[in-house]
């Protein structure tokens, strides 16, 4: 029995894992890396080909976001995974191929004109149809044997719909080991899904710590912090524009905003509109609202009963085509408008932010993380101005902000998961947080609990029967262009070094420029934007 750690090794995204055990070959989420890359990464040490079968967490690209990719290179065993997930996995799977190839044909325009090699995408649409053959739906807490020697329990994670925690119970050469991944581990009380299922036996357990060092702030009643933003946005005749992801986020709004609706705690405008304008958003609603019995909480299951489905009402619209969101915005009746992506990056919330942030009646709304660098946290953090399809929009609407609902359980709800298990479990795994933060928590665990954790690098191999490490992993940082040693540095073209300290003179104009009148700040980021406009192509 061995375990093979080949992502999210002190880093956040890339889920992946390799069980050997019983002659197969498993793996355990197959992600893809989002954001930035912290350690470089171990190959995997057999061919796609090899690998027998796969166990899938959930749906979130970066647990299950290269399975196409592993298709294309010739995996063709099952997945197994919840029915949620393999439904939600069927959408997003194939939007995240659109990506690819959207990505890929906006950077040939660009290679192509610079006489580069073509930029090949990390896998199409056929090969994200393809790969949905293989997945093989299973029930919560149903006990499944995938192999001779192996069965598989899914037990609700209360992370997304459908997500898991997996047991593994492995018998091989009369020796038994019980394995569990935590997957992703829910927040309590969010809306529809239920709260995390505890386990309490394992032998050895691989556990997330995305909020391994920190604790969520007190949680936030969404109705009302909601309803005086919706009210005072249509009273003034103005649009609520709300960025939002496409699955969970989305259906957590229609889920309060249906409360707001049906308590008609909106004045004077009691059949205002709602639109979800996202055709990714309105399958994954669509999934949500479809016989998903078996994944909604207590609250949502007693208003289905009731015949009342928790994220539908009257007023809501959806727009599919291009000329269905087109018309939203032709449209002067004030409205709310649901629109991916959440970071405002791509996507149809970005026409929907041309429209709307230049009228002082109007409110952008945020309700989920902004990124640093992205354009979302651009207009949080107070931008005057931001281009948009080669526009300047000068921005007068208002801005507001509510503290997400967090997804991830944060430290005391890790504490509660883990200790949950008696007796204790022989081995701890800490993995899928930030580099720091995977030691912190893993220290806890050893500290508080007299565990025995370990945070394990990229490419780290483990006998789980004698607990032997077999490969510590590497623990080599990926370089960035501020950290390269300095010998590199004087390899670099001369001219390009050049450009590189032009934009550090650049850096200092800006510096000294504060204080300046707003007039002159305001030219000054017109002639930016317009030199980054001809150079970034």
């Amino acid at each position: 029995m061995k375990l093979t750690f080949l992502g999210a090794a002190h880093e956040v995204t890339g889920s992946c894992t390799l069980l050997e055990a019983c002659g197969r070959r498993i793996l355990i989420d197959c992600g893809m890396e989002q954001g930035p890359d912290t350690y470089e990464n171990c190959e995997m040490p057999v061919s796609a080909g090899q690998i027998d079968g796969l166990l899938l967490t959930h749906a979130h690209i970066d647990h299950s976001g290269r399975i196409p990719l592993l298709g294309a290179q010739g995996f063709n065993g099952p997945i197994y995974a919840t029915g949620a997930t393999c439904r939600l996995c069927d959408i997003m799977l194939q939007d995240s191929a659109h990506i690819q190839e959207f990505e890929a044909k906006w950077r040939n325009r660009k290679a192509r004109r610079a006489g580069k090699p073509a930029y090949v995408p990390l896998y199409t649409v056929d090969d994200a149809l393809k790969v949905r053959e293989q997945f093989i739906p299973c029930n919560y807490e149903d006990t499944y044997t995938i192999f001779p020697g192996i069965r598989i329990r899914f037990i609700d994670a209360g992370h997304l719909l459908g997500s898991a925690s997996i047991e593994i119970t492995i018998t091989e050469n009369n020796i038994q080991k019980t394995i569990v991944f935590s997957g992703d581990i829910g927040n309590t009380d969010q809306p529809l899904i239920r709260n995390p299922q505890y386990l309490t036996r394992a032998d050895v357990v691989i556990m997330e710590s995305t909020y391994g060092d920190r604790s969520h702030d007190k949680r936030i009643d969404y109705i009302s912090q909601l309803t005086p933003i919706i009210q005072r946005t249509l009273d003034r005749g103005g649009n609520v524009v709300i960025p939002s992801f496409a699955v969970g986020r989305t259906q957590e709004l229609l889920y309060f905003i249906r409360q707001i609706k049906d308590q008609k705690r909106i004045k004077g405008h009691d059949h205002f509109t709602v639109y979800v304008d996202s055709p990714l958003a309105v399958e994954a609603t669509q999934i949500f609202s479809q016989s998903m019995y078996d994944y909604f909480d207590n609250e949502a299951l007693a208003l289905i009963q009731q015949g009342i489905n928790p994220i539908n009402f009257p007023d809501l619209k959806v727009a599919i085509t291009s000329d269905d969101s087109i018309t939203i915005n032709s449209d002067p009746e004030p409205k709310v408008i649901i629109s991916a992506s959440g970071m405002c990056e791509a996507g149809r919330i970005r026409h929907h932010l041309k429209h709307n942030l230049w009228r002082p009646e109007s409110t952008i709304l945020f309700v989920g993380y902004q990124a640093v660098g992205t354009l979302g946290r651009s207009i949080v953090e107070g931008a005057k101005e931001v281009r948009l399809f080669d526009e300047h929009i000068h921005i007068q609407a208002e801005i507001c902000q509510l503290s997400g609902i967090s997804g991830h359980a944060d430290n005391q709800g890790l504490m509660t998961w883990i200790k949950s298990f008696t007796p204790k479990p022989g081995r701890i795994f800490v993995n899928h947080g930030e580099d720091r933060v995977c030691e912190i928590f893993a220290g806890r665990l050893r500290n508080e609990l007299g565990l025995d954790a370990t945070a394990p690098y990229n490419g780290a191999s483990y006998d789980l029967v004698t607990g032997e490490c077999l490969f510590e992993g590497s623990k080599k940082k990926v370089e960035t262009a501020k950290a390269l040693p300095s010998e590199s540095r004087h390899r670099m073209n001369p001219v390009y070094q050049q450009l590189i300290d032009a934009g550090k003179r650049l850096s200092q104009v800006i510096a000294h420029n504060e204080g300046g009148a707003n007039k002159d700040l305001r030219a000054f980021i017109r002639e930016l934007n317009d030199l980054c406009e001809k150079w970034d192509r």
